[in-house]
């Protein structure tokens, strides 16, 4: 007979999310089990975040290096070792690794069984050779890329993320088949360790965001030698030699473009396949489980977090979302999700970060409303660091409410955090008008775009008025 566990929570999948809820649930009293069928870590850690935002930080050096004539450095073009930057990759994974180990979840009172986990009814989960039962269970079995349904794409090695970090020689000619966000970053990195790059979209570049703001982003890009062909379809794919041939249309025309490497980077799809969620009464779709605001499936003790759940796929909403959870299943408090003052980010240089409404939704939905903007230009510590490319962009209601925020340039990801905040806590943007900033900061763009709420108030003829009558009384 099979051994049969009871706990008061059972988490299947150890991503950022289901850690999350594993660490917090037995730290705070709960029994839990926790089912991972591969790495521990799951993609953030292994083929995600982590190791994208290495190989950009060695990028990043790269250009430094590069770029650093106009302070008067002996810039240079730089030798780049792919070998080695690809041991400074897996030494960053590494380097996390032990705070998303089994030994570390284990220390802290879990039962990790390592192994595939199936519902085999409502309330039982089958993994290991052992069925687990139990009060509450939490799908968090993370997403993969989309392959698309490209003709003969199958018949040629092809990259995807879960796959290109572990390359550790330099493509020639590295073909990115999506202008999403990973696709954006890891062609930039590629390109800035000396990779040829060329982008392909059916559409246009990073189309979640605000297109004034991309722009930004994708003249900087061009600048650096990447190739970005956007509108286009994607005819088929072959080996022509020992090339690949990616040949496109657009307007009619077809051409063939050669490349030694392919990065299919459109998309990515809800892992639920496989999980016996028929068996449990769960609904769900390609894109994800079927969920609540309480982020509850159809079968009621069940919930689905992070990108299991076909939201937001993003590391922090995992992250979130495992807070929702744990007041819903431990506390039994009716938490609900908010995604009003979600951010994101996108990590090409420059930055592009967003949180809130863009100009277009929030003309949508808004009868009248006010667009601030400031130039990083006019920012005294971009112009000492040479960083003057950017801008902030703010929209907020005639009244001072803050609908939404987008920010290009450098830091823009550690730059929109006040945003965030504000539009949490429904603060108007004198709050942020009214912030002293210390000089010199790149944080003061936020203050200045603030108070450009106020510039024509301020400075009206009205405002002379007032102060010329004043003036009277000495």
């Amino acid at each position: 007979m099979r051994e049969t566990i009871k706990v008061d929570i059972c988490v299947i999948g150890a991503g950022s999310g289901g850690l999350s809820v594993a660490a917090g649930a037995s730290q705070m009293g709960a029994k839990t089990v926790l089912i991972e069928a591969h790495k521990m870590g799951g993609d953030c850690l292994n083929t995600g975040c982590v190791p994208s935002k290495a190989l950009l930080a060695a990028a990043h050096a790269a250009e430094t290096v590069r770029g650093s004539a106009r302070f008067g450095v002996n810039g240079h073009e730089p030798a780049i070792r792919f070998k080695d930057v690809h041991d400074h990759v897996h030494g960053v994974i590494a380097a996390i690794a032990p705070h998303d180990s089994v030994e570390r979840f284990s220390e802290l009172g879990c039962t990790v069984i390592q192994a595939r986990g199936r519902f085999v009814d409502p309330g039982t989960v089958e993994a290991g050779g052992k069925l687990v039962k139990a009060r509450r269970f939490v799908v968090s079995t993370g997403s993969r890329a989309v392959v698309p349904p490209i003709s003969g794409l199958k018949d040629v090695a092809y990259y995807t993320n879960e796959s290109i970090f572990d390359n550790a020689s330099a493509p020639d000619h590295l073909i990115v088949i999506g202008a999403g966000p990973i696709g954006c970053e890891m062609a930039q990195a590629h390109r800035r360790l000396g990779v040829r790059v060329t982008i392909l979209d059916k559409g246009s570049m990073l189309p979640n965001d605000d297109p004034e703001l991309t722009a930004v982003v994708k003249a900087g890009m061009l600048a650096e030698g990447i190739e970005i062909v956007e509108g286009v379809s994607i005819a088929r794919v072959d080996m022509r030699g020992n090339r690949i041939a990616v040949t496109v249309e657009f307007d009619g025309q077809r051409r063939a473009i050669e490349g030694s490497h392919v990065l299919v980077a459109a998309g990515r799809r809800a892992n639920v396949e496989d999980l016996g969620l028929e068996a449990a009464g769960i609904k769900y779709a390609p894109r994800g489980i079927e969920v609540d605001a309480r982020l509850r499936s159809t079968n009621k003790k069940v919930y689905a977090i992070g990108d299991a759940a076909g939201s937001y796929q993003f590391t922090h909403v995992a992250a979130y979302h495992a807070g929702i959870v744990i007041r819903n299943a431990l506390f039994r408090l009716p938490a609900k999700v908010d995604y009003r003052a979600l951010p994101w980010v996108t990590y090409t240089d420059p930055e592009l970060a967003h949180v809130g409404l863009t100009e277009h939704k929030a003309r949508e939905t808004h009868a009248d409303i006010r667009v601030l903007r400031f130039p990083f230009a006019e920012n005294d510590r971009a112009q000492a660091e040479r960083r003057t490319s950017g801008q902030v962009k703010v929209v907020v209601t005639t009244k001072g409410d803050i609908l939404g925020a987008s920010i290009v340039g450098a830091h823009a990801g550690e730059l929109l955090q006040p945003w965030v905040l504000a539009i949490g806590q429904r603060l108007k943007i004198g709050a942020l008008a009214n912030m002293i900033a210390p000089y010199p900061t790149l944080g003061e763009v936020n203050k200045r775009v603030a108070g450009s709420f106020y510039t024509p108030t301020l400075f009206s003829e009205r405002t002379r008025k007032v102060v010329r009558f004043l003036g009277m009384f000495g």
